[in-house]
C-alpha cells in the first residue's frame, strides 16, 4: 500500500492519476493537478472507508483521522509518510496519556516513596514502535494504518532517533525507566532537552569523521509535552557572603539568573498501565530580547543574553578542550541538577511532610558523576533556604543521594578546576570546601596522622590549578555507591575507592551488574525470533518479557533439527535486513552468505576499535598470500563497524578514518573481496543498533582488561544469537558464566597481568617485530602507504610503537587465534546454530528489570505501586 502522494514526487509536477488511495483507502478519482473528485460531491464520504473495521482498529483509524485534520490541520488527500507518522504517533499518545495522568494521580493518592533517575544522557532511540509494543497495540496500529492507504513499516522510518545521548550510559539509563514503569515501580527520569544531540556524523571523502548538529527536533515531536507552566530559575557567577551568625548559611545573589523550562515524556511499562515520566529541562533566559539595545543599533548585545541562555542545552558534551566548552559544560551539570532539585522538593513539600523525613519519601541515583553537583546544591537549599542545621542537612543529604560508578580509569573520573568552580558557582565551592573539611576531620579521627590518605581522599586535589574530585564528592554524599559489573565493582573497591572502604566499611559499596530490556532490545527488534520464542515456549509473550529466565526453556530445542533450521532461517533474514539498509545507505553490495562480525559502541583507545581493524588488516594480508584454492576454504566475513568519536578525541577520529581507507581497498580487491568485505556505517544511533545486533553472528567486546565497566551491548547481541568474542573483562565475565565458556571466545591477558605489562613496556621496552611479527607488518603496511598517505597515521600507530598503554602488541597475537578459532566454528553450522540458541536461553540474569528491582530493594526502599484502572 502506498499513501496519497509518494514523498519521492514532493517537489515534482502532479501526475494524473485515475484512482488514488485516500486516508481511508476508500477510492477517488483525481484530476490532472491532483485535486480529489469526491464520489457525490461529499468529501466526507471517505469516511465511510472506516466502517467494517474492528473496533479497536476503527477507533484508532478514527483517531488518525481527526489528528490529521485538527492537530495536523492537513486534508485527507495531501499527507505524505511524515504526516501520517506524526498522526498515528499522536494517536498512540492518547492512549499513553490516559494511563499517564491516572498513574500521576495515583502516586499522588498514595504517596510513595519515589526513585529520581539523574542522567546527563538517555539514549530513547525511536518511540512510536515502543509504545505500541508496550501498549499492546502493535496490530491496531498496523492494521489502522494500512486501512488508511499507509504502509506501517515506511511511518515507523519517519521517526528520528532522540539525540538524547550517545552510548551505553544514556541507553542504560533508558532501560532502566522501561523497565521501572514495567516493574510498576514509582521512578521519575531527570535530563536535559538537547535541541541538537551530540552532533550528527558525516564522513568526509578523506574518510574523516565530521560533525554537523542533529536536526531531530525540526519537526513536530509528538511524543513531548511541554510544560510551560513548569519553570525554576537558576543563577550562575554572583557572589556569596556568609552570614556571621554561625549557622554556616550564606547569600548568593547577582550574576545571571536562566529560566529552566519542563517538558515531559511518557514513558509506558510493558503489560501495564503505569507510565512514569522523563522530565527533560530546556533552559531560556529570563529576560530575552533587549530592546533598547536592539533600538540603539546593538544587535549583537540585543541577543546576547538569549544566546548565552540557550546555548546551555544546545548540545550534549560540549568540546571541553576550551575553556568556553568546560565552563559550558559545567554550566549544563549545574542548571540540570538545580532545576531537577527544585522540582523534586517541590513535589515533596506539597506532601506536607517536615523537610527530615524527605529521605523517607525520595531517593535519587547519580548516574555517573555528571549529576554530582547536586549534592552541594541539596546543601545549599536545606541550609540557605530552609534554615537546617548542617548537620541536619547532611544527615539528610547522605540519605538520598546513591551513587553510581562507571570506571575506574583515573584519566575518566571527572575533575573541575577549583577557579572555574569559584567563578561560575561561589556558593557551592564554599560548600564543597565545608563538606571537605568535616569528612578530612572524621578521616584524621579514624586514621590519625597519616597525611597521605588525606592527601589521597580529599575531594580537593593539589595542583595548579587545584581540581575538585567528582568522584570524591559523589561518594562522601551518597548513601551507597556501586559498580555496574562483579568485576568493575571489586576493582572499584580495591583502586580508586579502596581508601573509602576502608574508611566507610564494605557494606557501603556493592554491585548491581547492568541490564537491558528485552522488549526493544528482543522483542522490538528482532520480532520472528520474538515470535518463534512465543510459540516454541507455548508461554503468552508477556510472561517471558517480564520474566526473562523463562528463556531456559529454549535449553532443549538446540538439539532439535527442524527448530534450528527455524531459527537459521531468521538469523538470516536479518542478515538480508541489514544488507538492504546497507545498499540503501550507502550503496554497497553485502554478500549475506559470509559471517556477520558487528563492533559497535563509542570510539575510544581501550574499547580497541583499533586492534580490531589492525585484525581486519592482517585477514587481508593473509588471504593476499594465499593461492585461490586455499581462499575457497577460508570463512567468508563480512565486518561491521559504527561508532562515533568525541569531536575533540583525535586518536578515536584517525581510527575512524583508518577503518573506513581500508574499506575502500579491501572491498574492491579482485583477489579478495569474495572473502572479506568491511563497512563503516555512519551515524551511529539506537535505532540502527536494533539492525545491527539482530543480523550479527559475532560481535566484538575487545577492552583491555580491567577497562571496560560492564557494557550492555554484549548483553544486547548474545540475547539476538548473537556469540561474543572478547577479553575477560566487564559484564563478558558474568555472560560466559551464564551461558558457558565453551560459547565465547576468550583471548587477551587477565586483568591482574595488566599493570605489571605497562611497566615493563615503560621500562623494559621489547621491539614489537619481536613481540608479535604479524602486527609488526600490519603497522608496516598502514605506515607504507598502501591504505593511502601513511603520514596521518603515523600517531596512531605511535600509541602502539612507543606506549602502548591499552596493551595491543600484548593481546594481538591472542586475539588472532581467537578469531581463528571462530571461523573454525562457523564452519561447523549445525554446532554453531546450537551455541545461539544455547546463548540466548541463558540470558534471563540480564534483564534490565532484575537490575531495577535490585535498585529499588537493596538501594532506593522503594515498592511497586500498581496502578489499577
Amino acid at each position: 500500500m502506498t499513501s496519497v502522494i509518494d514523498p519521492k514526487t514532493i517537489g515534482k509536477p502532479a501526475r494524473p492519476r485515475r484512482h488514488a488511495r485516500t486516508l481511508t483507502g476508500y477510492v477517488a478519482e483525481t484530476d490532472a493537478t491532483g485535486k480529489e473528485k469526491w464520489p457525490k460531491g461529499d468529501e466526507n464520504s471517505w469516511k465511510a472507508g472506516i466502517r467494517g473495521l474492528d473496533k479497536d482498529v476503527s477507533d484508532y483509524t478514527k483517531s488518525v483521522v481527526n489528528h490529521v485534520q485538527t492537530s495536523l490541520a492537513r486534508q485527507a488527500y495531501n499527507l505524505d509518510n511524515l504526516g501520517a507518522y506524526q498522526a498515528a504517533a499522536l494517536a498512540v499518545r492518547d492512549n499513553l496519556l490516559i494511563n499517564w495522568n491516572d498513574t500521576q494521580l495515583h502516586y499522588t493518592r498514595k504517596a510513595p516513596k519515589r526513585a529520581y533517575y539523574l542522567s546527563l544522557e538517555f539514549l530513547m532511540g525511536r518511540t512510536l514502535d515502543n509504545a505500541m509494543l508496550n501498549l499492546d497495540m502493535k496490530k491496531t496500529c498496523k492494521d489502522g494504518v494500512e486501512s488508511l492507504g499507509f504502509n506501517l513499516e515506511d511511518i515507523l522510518e519517519q521517526e528520528r532517533d532522540a539525540a538524547l545521548g550517545n552510548g551505553g550510559l544514556g541507553r542504560l539509563a533508558a532501560c532502566y525507566l522501561d523497565s521501572s514503569a514495567s516493574q510498576e515501580l514509582p521512578v521519575w527520569g531527570y535530563g536535559l532537552r538537547y535541541k541538537y544531540g551530540i552532533f550528527q556524523q558525516l564522513i568526509s571523502p578523506e574518510g574523516n569523521q565530521l560533525e554537523a548538529p542533529d536536526p531531530w527536533l525540526d519537526t513536530q515531536n509528538p511524543w513531548e509535552l511541554p510544560r510551560l507552566d513548569v519553570t525554576y530559575e537558576v543563577r550562575f557567577y554572583g557572589y556569596a557572603e556568609r552570614l556571621s551568625d554561625g549557622s554556616g548559611r550564606a547569600t548568593w545573589a547577582g550574576g545571571q539568573e536562566v529560566l529552566a523550562v519542563a517538558y515531559d515524556v511518557m514513558i509506558p511499562g510493558y503489560a501495564t498501565t503505569t507510565t512514569n515520566n522523563l522530565r527533560l529541562w530546556e533552559s531560556r533566559p529570563k529576560r530575552g530580547f533587549d530592546l533598547n539595545s536592539f533600538n540603539a543599533g546593538n544587535y549583537e548585545k540585543a541577543v546576547e543574553s538569549s544566546n548565552s541562555a540557550e546555548a546551555i542545552t544546545s548540545v550534549l558534551y560540549p568540546n571541553d578542550h576550551t575553556s568556553f566548552g568546560k565552563e559550558l559544560r559545567l554550566k549544563q551539570q549545574y542548571f540540570w541538577t538545580a532545576a531537577s532539585l527544585a522540582d523534586i522538593i517541590r513535589r515533596f513539600k506539597n506532601l506536607g511532610k517536615p523537610i527530615t523525613e524527605f529521605p523517607d519519601y525520595v531517593a535519587i541515583q547519580l548516574n555517573d558523576t555528571h549529576p554530582t553537583l547536586a549534592v552541594p546544591e541539596l546543601v545549599r537549599i536545606l541550609v540557605d533556604e530552609e534554615d537546617v542545621p548542617w548537620d541536619i542537612a547532611w544527615q539528610i543529604v547522605t540519605n538520598t543521594f546513591f551513587y553510581t560508578n562507571h570506571t575506574v580509569l583515573p584519566e575518566a573520573l571527572e575533575k573541575w578546576p577549583v577557579p572555574l568552580v569559584e567563578h561560575l558557582l561561589p556558593r557551592h565551592l564554599q560548600i564543597i570546601y565545608d563538606i571537605n573539611l568535616f569528612f578530612l576531620q572524621a578521616v584524621e579521627k579514624k586514621f590519625p596522622n597519616d597525611r597521605e590518605r588525606l592527601a589521597r581522599m580529599s575531594i580537593i586535589e593539589e595542583g595548579t590549578p587545584k581540581q575538585i574530585r567528582m568522584a570524591h564528592l559523589a561518594a562522601i554524599g551518597s548513601r551507597k555507591v556501586n559498580g555496574v559489573a562483579e568485576l568493575h565493582s571489586e576493582l572499584l573497591k580495591t583502586t580508586i575507592m579502596k581508601d573509602f572502604v576502608e574508611f566507610d566499611g564494605p557494606s557501603k559499596y556493592g554491585n548491581v551488574t547492568n541490564g537491558i530490556t528485552p522488549r526493544r532490545w528482543l522483542d522490538q527488534c528482532n520480532p520472528q525470533l520474538s515470535l518463534l520464542i512465543t510459540e516454541t515456549l507455548k508461554l503468552d509473550k508477556s510472561v517471558w518479557l517480564k520474566d526473562l529466565s523463562k528463556l531456559e526453556g529454549l535449553l532443549p530445542y538446540a538439539e532439535d533439527k527442524a527448530f534450528r533450521q527455524k531459527w537459521a532461517v531468521i538469523k538470516q533474514g536479518n542478515k538480508e535486513r541489514l544488507a538492504r539498509h546497507v545498499q540503501a545507505t550507502l550503496g554497497l553490495t553485502v554478500n549475506t552468505d559470509a559471517m556477520f562480525d558487528v563492533q559497535i559502541k563509542r570510539l575510544h583507545e581501550y574499547k580497541r576499535q583499533t586492534m580490531n581493524i589492525l585484525g581486519v588488516i592482517h585477514r587481508y594480508l593473509t588471504l593476499k598470500d594465499m593461492t585461490p584454492a586455499e581462499r575457497k576454504k577460508v570463512n567468508k566475513k563480512a565486518i561491521f563497524f559504527a561508532g562515533k568519536a568525541a569531536p575533540g578525541y583525535y586518536m578515536a577520529k584517525l581510527t575512524i578514518r583508518l577503518i573506513v581507507n581500508v574499506a575502500r581497498i579491501i572491498n574492491v580487491d579482485p583477489e579478495t573481496k569474495e572473502y572479506l568485505t568491511l563497512y563503516f556505517l555512519p551515524d551511529y544511533a539506537v535505532s540502527l543498533a536494533e539492525i545491527l545486533i539482530p543480523a550479527s553472528d559475532i560481535s566484538q567486546h575487545i577492552s583491555t582488561a580491567g577497562t571496560e565497566a560492564s557494557g550492555t551491548s554484549n548483553m544486547k547481541f548474545c540475547l539476538n544469537g548473537g556469540l561474543l568474542v572478547g577479553t575477560v573483562d566487564g559484564a563478558n565475565i558474568e555472560i560466559a558464566e551464564e551461558v558457558g565458556e565453551s560459547n565465547v571466545f576468550f583471548f587477551g591477558h587477565l586483568t591482574p597481568a595488566v599493570e605489571d605489562l605497562r611497566h615493563q613496556h615503560f621500562y623494559h621496552p621489547v621491539p614489537v617485530e619481536q613481540k608479535s611479527p604479524a602486527l609488526a607488518r600490519v603497522l608496516e603496511t598502514i605506515a607504507s602507504g598502501f591504505f593511502g598517505d601513511g603520514g596521518p597515521y603515523q600517531p596512531l600507530l605511535n600509541t602502539i610503537l612507543q606506549n602502548d598503554y591499552y596493551l595491543i602488541t600484548e593481546d594481538f597475537d591472542s586475539y588472532i587465534q581467537a578469531l581463528a578459532m571462530v571461523d573454525e566454528g562457523y564452519l561447523d553450522r549445525e554446532e554453531w546454530i546450537k551455541k545461539s540458541i544455547r546463548t540466548v536461553a541463558k540470558m534471563g540474569k540480564f534483564s534490565s528489570d532484575r537490575a531495577i528491582n535490585e535498585y529499588a530493594e537493596s538501594y532506593w526502599n522503594v515498592e511497586a505501586t500498581p496502578v489499577r484502572k
